[in-house]
């Protein structure tokens, strides 16, 4: 958790340090498109890795390990490892994540569907930051030892909710284009 203190803490110094050299420089309109294509990049790329990283974990690394036979140590070092990246990944979503939603809503007016989808997205969202936290609490994982009927689904939940975010974002960007330059 205090990886994700930090990580969120850096991130926004980051966005204010843009903001601030922006306004300093009077170029806040010109410069406002490349904090949108900055922010929209750190966006992607951090859910791009949690969610690639969640299908490497799941695909590869947990069955090399299986076969491989006992290697708590490396299992271990590979789980911490994970839940760090998962936790910078956490706290860069939901700082861009908010300043995309406050762009776009105050950008255009947009329909029902657009806002309906933008509900789901920040629903199943949340729901995978929940299962996150929730898989990266060893005193919860040690006690449950994967054998109630959550733990041993959450993984396999996460990755799933991590792909309908994809697909979410996919409709959302076509909604909002569509309705800055309908045909």
């Amino acid at each position: 958790m205090p990886m994700l203190v930090g990580a969120t803490l850096a991130v926004a110094l980051a966005f204010l340090a843009l903001a601030s050299i922006a306004w300093h420089l009077s170029l806040w309109k010109y410069r406002m498109l490349e904090i949108r294509v900055l922010v929209r990049a750190a966006h992607t790329i951090a859910a791009s890795a949690w969610v690639g990283g969640s299908i490497f974990y799941l695909l590869v690394a947990l069955p090399a390990l299986r076969k491989g036979g006992p290697a708590p140590a490396i299992a271990a070092q590979l789980a911490a490892l994970f839940r760090q990246l998962v936790n910078i990944c956490m706290g860069v979503l939901l700082l861009s994540g908010a300043f995309l939603v406050f762009d776009r809503l105050t950008t255009t007016r947009l329909g029902w569907p657009y806002l309906v989808t933008l509900g789901l997205k920040i629903i199943a969202a949340l729901a995978m930051f929940v299962l996150a936290l929730y898989l990266g609490q060893s005193n919860i994982r040690r006690l449950a030892k994967r054998t109630t009927r959550l733990s041993k689904a959450a993984p396999q939940l996460m990755l799933a909710l991590g792909i309908l975010v994809f697909l979410l974002g996919a409709l959302l960007n076509g909604l909002f284009e569509a309705t800055v330059a309908p045909n």
